[in-house]
This record gives structure tokens, C-alpha cells and sequence, in this order.
């Protein structure tokens, strides 16, 4: 047993190494391709959070352990909101200012809604995974259009500076594809041990799939989306970090979500829709109340919302293990 929650522990710090060392690369590689900053900023930066639920999710399901999967994309998302962006609000208000992250906040809801639909009949086909995944190139190709073709070209949004300045450049291709393949690597492997720990921790305390998903696994995902927010707050770029979450949670529900049903389709267990769907889709229209409210001009997220958030998170954590232990 306490051999496996040391696997646990570094596998997830690998995963989290990793996944930083491959957005790198990623980015680096594309930069050299050609490619504008803006459109990797808003695409492989913005996205590479995500890099560790993705893995976890096709190693998960390729171990039949697709209600894992499914528990870590909607732990993932709940943890998002409530533990990582609570926690940030109460370390610093944020201010939502950027016109990006508000035109994203309507399309987290509808993201989330189909994710939903999706598996409200219990079972998840492989149909389903291939039209999320078709949905999920259709928003990354609206949003990156809609950022390259402003109304007003002259307009300048924070957040796209933001994003474009976490693009790495000047660095040799070799080197490029040198941390591409490492960071691939070792993603892929910590995301087998990570799965393999979790679900033996699972079974040892008599835990199911889909709760090990939405807890351990979900947190242990979402702890590069709390490193990033954090420190774009710390650095005075409130707008990326609430972009990351954001950027995160569809890429989540759309490109992660599609993964089990596509590799291992078949039934769900019922909890994920009657009670955590039922909380992702609860806290998401929270953020969006918090961070849009009744106005349509800047507003801040303050360390009382943030606290909201925060008591969230824990109550609904209270709930899972409560509820795993009856």
C-alpha cells in the first residue's frame, strides 16, 4: 500500500514535469514551423494544462477503466473552478477584463451541457467521442478565428498578450523535438503508473473507479492549471490565469471527454450524471455569474467569491467520500 502512494506521488509529479516539458517543445517546434504566436499561445500554450487529463483518460480507458476517465474530466473541471480558482481569488482578486476569456465563458457552459447530453442515457458510444471530438476542432477553430479577425484590429486584449508571451522563442528545432518526444515520453508512462497506483489505492479502500476520478486523479491533474493561475495572478495577469481554467475546462469536456468513449465505449456509472454533472454544470454557472455578473464592463472575482469557491470544493469533496464510505 505505501508503495503505491509513492508511485502515486512521483508519477504525478512527473506528469506534471512532463506535461510542462512538452508544451514546450510543442510550442517552441510550432514557432519554428512558421506558425503566429497568437495561434499557438491560444492553442498548444492555452491547452497544454490539459496535457495530463488527456493521458490519464486513454490510459485509463485503455485499461478499461473508462469511468475513471470519465471522473477525472469532471473532477478535473469541478476542481478547476472551485479549488483553483477559489484558492486564487482568495490569494488575489482577480480581474476579468479580457474580451477572449468573456467570450469563452458562455461556450465553458455549452461545452459542458453537451458533455452532459452526451452521457445522460448512461451509456457512452463511440458515435458520441467522435462528435465531440468534431466539436471540439470546431471551437478552437472559431475561437482562434475570432481572435485573428477582430471587428477592430487595433483592439488590443490582454489576454492574447498575455498568451503570446508565454510562447517560447529562439529556440533550436533540435532542441525543440528533443523535449517534444521527452516530454511525450514521460507523460505516457507517469499517466500508466499514476492510473495503475490510483486504481490499487481504489480497491484498497474500497473506492470506485469513478470516485478515484473525480478525487485523487482530478486534483492531482489540476495542479498545473493551480501553478499557472497562480502565478499569473502573482505576476499581475489576471486574465491568463482565469483564461487557463477556462481554456482548460473546454478542452476538458470536448478533447479529453471524447477519449473513453471513443477507446472504451459502453456504460456509465449513474452517479456521474445524477450528481457530479449535475455539480460541474452548478459551479460553472457560478464562474460565469461571478466573473460576468449583471454589467458588461471589467469586473472582479474577490476573495468572498473566491472563498464561495473554496467552500465548495471541500463540501463536495466531504460528499464523495461520505457517500463512498456508506
Amino acid at each position: 500500500m505505501f508503495e503505491n502512494i509513492i508511485i502515486l506521488l512521483v508519477s504525478l509529479i512527473a506528469l506534471m514535469w512532463s506535461a510542462d516539458k512538452f508544451v514546450f517543445g510543442a510550442a517552441a517546434f510550432a514557432r519554428n514551423l512558421g506558425l503566429s504566436p497568437l495561434i499557438i499561445g491560444l492553442t498548444i500554450v492555452a491547452m497544454g494544462s490539459s496535457a495530463p487529463e488527456m493521458m490519464v483518460a486513454a490510459t485509463a480507458s485503455m485499461a478499461d477503466k473508462a469511468d475513471t476517465a470519465i471522473g477525472n474530466v469532471i473532477g478535473s473541471n469541478i476542481t478547476n473552478i472551485t479549488l483553483v480558482l477559489g484558492f486564487t481569488a482568495l490569494l488575489k482578486p482577480m480581474m476579468v477584463s479580457s474580451l477572449t476569456v468573456r467570450r469563452e465563458l458562455p461556450i465553458i457552459l455549452g461545452t459542458s451541457l453537451v458533455a452532459v447530453y452526451f452521457i445522460y442515457d448512461l451509456q457512452f458510444t463511440r458515435l458520441e467521442g467522435i462528435l465531440l471530438a468534431i466539436l471540439f476542432v470546431i471551437t478552437i477553430g472559431y475561437l482562434t478565428y475570432s481572435s485573428l479577425h477582430k471587428v477592430n484590429p487595433n483592439e488590443a486584449d490582454l489576454y492574447e498578450n498575455e498568451v503570446t508571451d508565454d510562447v517560447p522563442e529562439g529556440i533550436a528545432t533540435g532542441k525543440a523535438i528533443l523535449w517534444l518526444v521527452i516530454g511525450m515520453a514521460l507523460l505516457l508512462a507517469s499517466s500508466h503508473y499514476l492510473v495503475d497506483s490510483a486504481v490499487y489505492i481504489a480497491k484498497y479502500f474500497g473506492i470506485s473507479d469513478l470516485v478515484i476520478g473525480l478525487t485523487i486523479i482530478a486534483i492531482g491533474t489540476s495542479l498545473p492549471e493551480l501553478a499557472a493561475s497562480v502565478a499569473g495572478v502573482i505576476k499581475g495577469e489576471d486574465d491568463l490565469a482565469l483564461g487557463n481554467i477556462v481554456g482548460s475546462n473546454i478542452f476538458n469536456a470536448l478533447a479529453v471527454l471524447c477519449l473513453p468513449a471513443i477507446i472504451a465505449p459502453g456504460a456509465i456509472d449513474p452517479a456521474a450524471v445524477t450528481r457530479d454533472s449535475v455539480i460541474m454544470i452548478g459551479v460553472t454557472l457560478l464562474l460565469i455569474l461571478m466573473a460576468v455578473g449583471i454589467n458588461k464592463g471589467p469586473r472582479n472575482i474577490n476573495r468572498i467569491e473566491g472563498g464561495i469557491l473554496l467552500a465548495c470544493f471541500i463540501a463536495y469533496q466531504y460528499l464523495l467520500f461520505g457517500m463512498a464510505q456508506a
